[in-house]
């Protein structure tokens, strides 16, 4: 985050219901709305046991930042269970997780997809 832009920030709670998701919502385009160059972001470091009530909420907050003219939502303090989590529903690589740098990507040495040289199995040979 922007250390010179204020950032609008909810709590996940821990537990998280269904009946919080709107709430939470709510708070987040009240503060995006008095402040309009606020980025948004989501603590869920007090999330023990994600499920997919939380996903729920973070896929409607970040629906809620970007309809109120933010650009995104920016999870903070994300514990690996969640991370998993997203990355298993599909959200992982939409969500920007600030709290977890990402790994660097593969050297070339380490790729397979692509290449000429001769398959396990094969003669090498056409």
């Amino acid at each position: 985050m922007n250390p010179e832009q204020p950032a609008a920030v909810v709590v996940l709670p821990d537990p998280l219901t269904r009946a919080d998701v709107s709430r939470l919502c709510a708070e987040l385009a009240a503060a995006l709305t008095a402040s309009p160059t606020a980025e948004a972001a989501c603590d869920a470091s007090t999330v023990a046991h994600p499920d997919l009530t939380t996903v729920e909420a973070i896929a409607r907050l970040s629906l809620t930042a970007r309809r109120t003219g933010a650009p995104g939502l920016r999870l903070c303090n994300t514990p690996p269970e969640l991370r998993a989590l997203l990355d298993l529903v599909g959200l992982g690589s939409v969500m920007e997780d600030v709290s977890a740098p990402h790994p660097p990507p593969d050297g070339p040495g380490s790729r397979t997809a692509g290449t000429s040289g001769p398959r396990p199995g094969s003669s090498g040979g056409p």
